[in-house]
């Protein structure tokens, strides 16, 4: 009929529409985007929303005219009550002059792809629970929202299948990721005609963004069939793009120019901006959430995406809100030459180092604000701000092809060469670490000194009593380390002859620097002693204020905050351990004659003095980081951080029940045993499911009775419970700490008695002599699990988690072990499929490997848990045919590294080696000469 519209839709949205090749397919997504905004499917912030009508106002009209785009506004619905933020729309409509119809599509594309709705399309649903939420499905996966609020994302690379039964759509997920029994999620949709429709949505989307090539059709049964046999239709994307790059299809002529008539004042200029990475490589990318399944490749042959458990990479799209606290910096090396040249002029001895830090809308006479902008070194970049309108610049800094195979920049510099270019002294090499190591120490220092500050001035969330208390005494110590870092780089670089060549043989050593500067870090030593009553008073205020508590758990979503934020605050003590350690092999390594042996044995005395004095507040604040880090994690506990109560071990069990073996995750104390079981959903919380205090505990091997492998028998007062753990050592390290915290227990006071009654909350248990295989509530087990409330989406890499999927346990040891094995540098890391090697930025810390692009980076890119991994040198059938490789494996999934020399390639061997692997109490109590004799 004559009556009929038909209107063209976007059916898939790629991660980054800008790298589309033609201009009139970008045209047509800003269509889309256009009506997504104007049918409010497309929310963002009042300034996001201003600028991108002013980008479509460019496109469609051109130059900015006050009375023309007035009037065109009040003809042209671009949002609903417009009119509101008409004036902002004005504002930056009247910076486009100039730009190319071309252009303003990009630009539109740009800020789009990095809002949280771009692409969504909601399908009503609700969950087990009855909650009422809306579904969807993206490059990444599905989608779970509250309102307009996104709760959980379940990537591709977690979902094992995909069905519907009626009106439920089944989620089923790989048992790596929920453990073997809590596999399946279930939501309620309208209809059942709905219900398919949004199976068939996901099942396409699936195809058409995972796979290599469209599914076969499914063979016809003969008799009766079982099921749809519905299957996407049509090329995948990388089958398009291998199209188009094998074919050269020939682009259709076509010349973007306004929508609508009206006068210009210029010329249209159709030529878009440059793009340096092409789409092939910008499907893959860190910037795109669809790399967020598999950024590292696993060496087993297959097809099928490396299961997340390996890598955790995060990939939320940074705020374009300028009123936002901070926003994310352009990689460095994309940025434009203007920028480049103010990034380095910032960079210069003396001048503000601080990047990324905005005050929203705070007035000039704020107290934290003014002391800080007081400081030399604490001013704000310029250049900090993204520049959304530069027409000429490079690829977008979300799409650099980091962590891909296909993009990444292939290092294949001969080996002899670099040799020659760089000292070979293996005293270099540890100054280098030094170097490395105090790069990475003040990106850390900076997540509170910059980053969190910024978040709670934003809020005004923080009593000034306590800014005052932390931000006094951790400033000075950052501004210590800017300077001292500025002399290690220096001094590297007169070392390695890249300046005053001449002079290169007088600064061949390290040892005056660093004596230079342990003398003057000494006088920090009262700060340093302020850090417990900081951790304690900071832990204080966030259980007080509300606000503070938000604020704070919020920060801790970001990006750069990788570690628990309290973390951070224990890094000033540690890093004296570093420089201890550091000063220790140095001295080890030089003769007695030497000329830098006396400055580095000096250097040692002095730190050693500082650690000595600190050694016992650093126990202390660990265990009290430790406490504080699981009260935020354990639903059903209060006051964890009770005094006295000591952290022991925490790690995965399987529970024998009425059900059978079920998987618990286990936490010792110095005054109860605690187990718990995990969601997967909304929060990543562990729900506790039963105490036993350890009083009156014993426990007993029993093989034998049970005959289940590795199991034991825990008597408590309360009950008794059977336990079996996945291997004989992981039995052992839990029997024998089990024994020492039982034994611990008999000489405590009855104190430890009321900790208990008033930490854990109340729950009705029941006394026996015999084992309990009771049948554990249905509504314990799935409420965490069903549960979409968005309580705190915890990092899936923390030790509690990693513990929990591996299928191990970790100890109060070895994370203090861990404190000592950390390390930072660059590495090559081979590619799965071609002889290629890319350069990264590694962090090892926290049992965990982070990856940056370049060390400049303020957070990670990507992370590799690794505990029960196993690391060694390559074998010959792996093919490796380079010098000083390492090799990480975890069951099929195998990684190769490659370090610059002999000394690094054994430094990162010993860390890793030494932090995975948890050896038993017993063992740790060797001579220190017996101990070192096994590692070398």
């Amino acid at each position: 009929p004559k009556t009929t519209m038909l209107r063209l839709a976007v059916k898939f949205f790629p991660p980054d529409p800008g790298q589309l090749q033609e201009e009139y397919t970008r045209y047509l997504f800003a269509l889309q985007i256009k009506r997504d905004l104007a049918e409010e499917r497309l929310t963002c912030s009042d300034n996001t929303a201003a600028l991108l009508v002013s980008h479509l106002l460019q496109s469609e009209i051109g130059d900015f005219d006050e009375s023309e785009d007035r009037e065109h506004l009040k003809t042209n619905q671009y949002l609903p009550n417009q009119e509101r933020i008409e004036g902002k729309i004005l504002e930056f409509h009247r910076k486009h002059v100039g730009q190319s119809p071309a252009e303003s599509d990009f630009q539109v594309l740009e800020i789009a792809r990095k809002l949280e709705m771009y692409g969504i399309r909601f399908h009503l649903a609700s969950d087990r629970e009855g909650t009422k939420i809306n579904l969807a499905v993206s490059h990444m996966g599905v989608l779970v929202f509250q309102g307009n609020t996104k709760i959980n994302t379940f990537n591709w690379s977690k979902v094992r299948k995909l069905s519907f039964k009626r009106k439920r759509f089944l989620i089923k997920l790989h048992p790596e990721v929920c453990g073997p029994y809590q596999d399946t999620l279930e939501f309620l949709l309208g209809s059942r005609d709905e219900c398919k429709n949004f199976w068939k949505i996901c099942v396409e989307y699936h195809t058409f963004f995972r796979l290599f090539d469209q599914p076969k059709p499914k063979a016809k049964a003969v008799f009766f069939t079982r099921g749809s046999s519905f299957r996407y239709s049509g090329r995948t994307q990388k089958q398009l793009v291998d199209y188009i790059k094998d074919s050269g299809m020939k682009k259709t002529p076509y010349e973007r120019r306004h929508s609508k008539a009206r006068g210009s004042t210029r010329a249209s200029n159709t030529n878009t901006p440059k793009q340096s990475v092409p789409f092939t490589e910008g499907l893959r990318t860190p910037g795109s959430p669809a790399s967020a399944a598999a950024p590292f490749h696993s060496v087993h042959s297959s097809s099928t995406p490396t299961p997340v458990l390996p890598i955790f990479a995060e990939t939320s799209p940074s705020s374009l809100d300028p009123q936002a606290p901070y926003t994310r910096i352009p990689e460095k090396t994309t940025a434009a030459p203007a920028e480049e040249a103010g990034r380095k002029l910032m960079q210069q001895p003396g001048s503000p180092m601080l990047q990324g830090v905005g005050f929203g809308s705070l007035p000039a006479d704020h107290p934290q604000l003014s002391s800080l902008m007081l400081k030399s070194a604490l001013g704000l970049n310029p250049t900090f701000q993204v520049n959304l309108n530069t027409a000429g610049q490079g690829s977008s800094p979300l799409l650099s092809p980091v962590l891909s195979d296909a993009g990444g920049a292939r290092i294949e510099e001969d080996d002899e060469m670099k040799r020659k270019r760089y000292p070979t002294d293996k005293a270099y090499f540890i100054a280098k670490e030094i170097l490395s190591t105090e790069r990475t120490y003040l990106k850390d220092l900076e997540v509170i000194t910059v980053w969190f500050r910024s978040a709670v001035i934003k809020e005004n969330a923080m009593p000034e009593g306590l800014m005052t208390l932390l931000f006094s005494n951790i400033d000075p110590i950052y501004e210590f380390h800017r300077g001292f870092l500025k002399e290690i780089e220096q001094r590297l670089l007169l070392w390695e002859g890249r300046t005053n060549a001449h002079m290169k043989g007088d600064y061949q050593r390290i040892g005056d620097v660093m004596l230079r500067n342990m003398r003057t870090l000494k006088e920090f030593t009262s700060y340093l002693q302020k850090h417990d009553e900081v951790l304690t008073e900071l832990e204080k205020a966030t259980k007080r204020l509300k606000k503070l508590e938000m604020v704070y758990k919020e920060f801790e979503l970001q990006k750069v905050c990788y570690l628990p934020l309290n973390t951070f605050l224990l890094k000033p003590i540690q890093r004296l351990m570093h420089y201890k350690l550091i000063l220790g092999r140095l001295c080890k390594h030089y003769t007695a004659e030497h000329r830098d042996f006396a400055d580095c044995r000096s250097a040692l005395k002095e730190v050693t003095e500082m650690t000595s004095q600190l050694q016992h507040s650093l126990i202390r604040l660990e265990n009290f980081q430790k406490l504080t880090e699981l009260q935020h994690d354990l639903i059903g506990i209060d006051n964890l951080t009770a005094p006295g109560r000591e952290f022991i071990r925490e790690g995965c069990l399987y529970k024998l029940t009425k059900k059978g073996l079920q998987q618990r995750m286990f936490f010792l104390f110095s005054d109860m045993l605690l187990y718990t079981s995990k969601g997967v959903t909304g929060t990543n919380q562990f729900k506790i499911h039963g105490h036993l205090p350890l009083h009156g505990m014993l426990v007993e091997e029993s093989e034998n009775e049970w005959a289940v492998p590795h199991c034991f028998t825990i008597y408590s007062a309360q009950k008794t419970i059977v336990v079996a753990a996945s291997t004989h050592l992981e039995m052992g390290k839990w029997m024998e700490d089990l024994n020492m915290a039982i034994e611990m227990a008999k000489k405590s006071t009855e104190k430890s008695d009321m900790l208990l009654e008033n930490s854990v909350c109340n729950r009705s248990n029941r006394s026996s002599d015999e084992v309990s295989l009771e049948q554990e509530s249905e509504d314990d087990i799935h409420s965490s699990r069903s549960s979409l409330d968005r309580q705190s989406h915890h990092r899936a890499n923390t030790t509690m988690h990693v513990c929990w999927y591996r299928n191990t346990s970790v100890s109060m040891t070895d994370h203090s072990v861990a404190v000592e094995n950390q390390l930072s540098g660059y590495l090559l890391r081979k590619f799965k499929n071609s002889n290629g090697w890319q350069k990264l930025w590694v962090v090892f810390t926290n049992f965990c490997l982070f990856f940056y692009k370049t060390h400049q980076d303020d957070y990670p890119l990507a992370s590799l848990p690794l505990l029960g991994y196993a690391v060694s040198s390559p074998v010959e059938a792996d093919g490796i045919q380079k010098d000083y490789v390492f090799k990480l494996q975890f069951k099929s999934h195998v990684y190769f590294f490659r370090a610059e020399s002999k000394y690094t390639f054994e430094r990162w061997m010993e860390v890793i080696k030494r932090a995975t692997s948890s050896p038993a109490r017993s063992s740790l109590l060797l001579p220190k000469d017996e101990k070192d004799s096994h590692t070398d």
